[in-house]
Parts: structure tokens; C-alpha cells; sequence
């Protein structure tokens, strides 16, 4: 494999590994970690027992000023529908303005 330009190491010391996805995230704890260079990339291949556990999502002030703001309501407001809506903010804003699909005709 060397011949070939390709290196094989463990990564020493790993802890834990996480992969975050939009509303989830996996974990693995104590995972080993082999790095593969090749053509100057790294490539790592992780192993362990992986737990998953649900993301909260928390949005951002600058999401929650412009929500305030476009649907003239206070912050704690923007802050659930932000929530509920999972950071879309044009969802957001319509159902605070009564146009979203949550309310009522």
C-alpha cells in the first residue's frame, strides 16, 4: 500500500464521534478511528457502537430578530414558531401572520 502512495494510521486518543444531522445525531463513544491518506485526501473509517439521540433545534438571534420584526410580534413568539417550524422562517412568519397552514381559514 505504501508503494501505491496510500498511509494507513489509527487515530490515538478518540473520545467520542459525532455525526450531526438536521434532527439527529449519532454518536459513538469511544469509536476507533483509522485514517487512510491517498492522493492527498484523508479518509476515516469509524467503529463502535453507535447511540442516536434527538437534536434540539435553537434558532439563531439573527432568525429570531427578523421574524420579530416581519411579523410584528415579541421575542418569545418568534422563538416557538421558530421552533416549531424548525428554523424555516418564511413558515415561520405566515403562521404568525395567520396565512400558514397550522391556522385555521
Amino acid at each position: 500500500m505504501r508503494q501505491m502512495g496510500i498511509k494507513t494510521t489509527e487515530l490515538e486518543g478518540v473520545e467520542e464521534v459525532v455525526i450531526r444531522l438536521p434532527d439527529r445525531e449519532i454518536v459513538i463513544p469511544g469509536a476507533g478511528v483509522t485514517v487512510t491518506e491517498m492522493g492527498g485526501q484523508r479518509i476515516y473509517q469509524v467503529t463502535g457502537q453507535a447511540q442516536e439521540r434527538r437534536r434540539e433545534y435553537s434558532p439563531s438571534e439573527d432568525d429570531v430578530s427578523v421574524v420579530m420584526e416581519q411579523a410584528n410580534v415579541d421575542r418569545e413568539t418568534a422563538v416557538r414558531a421558530l421552533v416549531e417550524t424548525r428554523g424555516d422562517l418564511a413558515e415561520a412568519i405566515l403562521r404568525l401572520r395567520g396565512q400558514g397552514p397550522t391556522q385555521a381559514p
